[in-house]
């Protein structure tokens, strides 16, 4: 196997799950959270800013003010780029070292031009992502379905502004998963079978 694989997800969607499920059965690399890590450790930057990089607004001077506390950024390249460019560097290295899976960040264009990359997309309905996000986030079940909106709004606009292409359509990956047709179990075994047949067709 030879195949770099990023998962895209809709938040409460069970994407983290399946993705880590999935480096597990496949028995390679698993990034997500340790992309923050690594990107803070080279850049300099603290992990919180790598952690709300998708509230930041690239156009907002107050923005960057507000959050931040300082004039950082404001000469040369807005925050938000350099916290892009922080992040794609990462993602990159971690591609380069071999087999992997790595979750969100616009990965799958970032790796765009790898010819081993394999991108999903994984989505849900409102009920079970309402579900997971109060059972394993924790957010107020009164207010979960408003708050998953706003989390995939934010992912979205972030996505589309450092991509110039629209997040969660189908033509920008390889295969787009409901997670509740088939359960999280079945779908890492879907996902692990299309990279296994991926890599047997290319490997003749």
């Amino acid at each position: 196997m030879n195949s770099i694989i990023t998962i895209s997800r809709q938040y409460g969607s069970g994407g983290r799950f399946i993705a880590r499920k999935l480096a597990e059965k496949l028995g390679i690399p698993y990034y997500d959270n340790e992309i923050i890590t690594m990107a803070a450790k080279e850049s300099g930057y603290s992990e919180a800013i790598f952690e709300k990089a998708e509230q930041i607004s690239t156009h907002s001077f107050l923005y960057s003010l507000s959050m931040f506390g300082s004039a950082e950024g404001l000469y040369g390249l807005p925050l938000a780029d350099k916290v892009y460019l922080a992040q794609t560097e990462v993602i990159k290295k971690c591609a380069n070292e071999g087999p992997c899976v790595i979750v969100g960040r616009c990965s799958d264009y970032v790796l765009n031009e790898y010819p081993n990359v394999l991108n999903f997309f994984i989505y849900s309905d409102e009920e079970h992502k309402v579900k997971r996000a109060t059972q394993y986030y924790g957010l107020d079940p009164k207010k979960a379905a408003e708050e998953l909106r706003k989390k995939d709004k934010k992912r979205a606009n972030y996505y589309n502004y450092y991509t110039n292409q629209r997040w969660g359509d189908a033509e920008n990956y390889h295969l787009s998963l409901n997670s509740d047709a088939v359960g999280i179990e079945a779908a890492v075994d879907i996902i692990a079978l299309f990279v296994k047949s991926h890599d047997e067709l290319n490997n003749k």
